[in-house]
C-alpha cells in the first residue's frame, strides 16, 4: 500500500528516528499541516490499521515505528512521478537522489534497483 501525502511525512520522521510517540510527530509536523494532536493521533490509528506503523509501548505512552520500508515506498513515488508528471518511460537516473537528507549513501544502488525494476513493470504494464 502506497501512503499518501500526510502518512509520508510521518513516514520520513519515523525512517530518520523511531520508535516516536505520538506527541514526538506531532510536534513535528503540526505547525507544517496545522492541525490538533487529536488529528495527528487520527492519523496514526489510520496508518497502524492500514499496516504503515506498528504500534507499541513506551512507558504508558504509544509509541509508533514504520512498518514498510523506506527505499521501496520512495522508489514507488518516484516511479510514479516519473511516469504520470514528468511522462519519462524509462526511471529516474538516480544521481538525482545523491544529495538527498533521506537516503542514504548506501541505499542508492537498491534504488537504483528498484527504479530501474518498477520502470520494466510499467513497459509491460501498457
Amino acid at each position: 500500500m502506497k501512503p499518501n501525502t500526510t502518512e509520508l511525512e510521518i513516514l520520513k520522521l519515523l525512517w530518520q528516528q523511531e520508535p516516536r510517540t505520538a506527541k514526538e510527530i506531532h510536534d513535528a509536523i503540526a505547525a507544517r499541516f496545522n492541525w490538533s494532536y487529536s488529528s495527528t493521533r487520527k492519523t496514526l490509528e489510520r496508518m497502524g490499521d492500514k499496516g504503515l506503523l506498528s504500534i507499541g509501548e513506551q512507558g504508558n505512552k504509544k509509541s509508533y515505528t514504520a512498518r514498510v520500508e523506506k527505499v521501496p515506498t520512495l522508489a514507488a513515488y518516484a516511479q510514479e512521478f516519473a511516469k504520470n508528471v514528468l511522462e519519462l518511460d524509462g526511471p529516474l537516473p538516480v544521481a538525482m537522489f545523491a544529495d538527498s537528507r533521506l537516503i542514504e549513501s548506501q541505499e542508492l544502488e537498491e534504488l537504483e534497483h528498484l527504479l530501474a525494476s518498477l520502470s520494466e513493470q510499467d513497459k509491460r504494464g501498457q
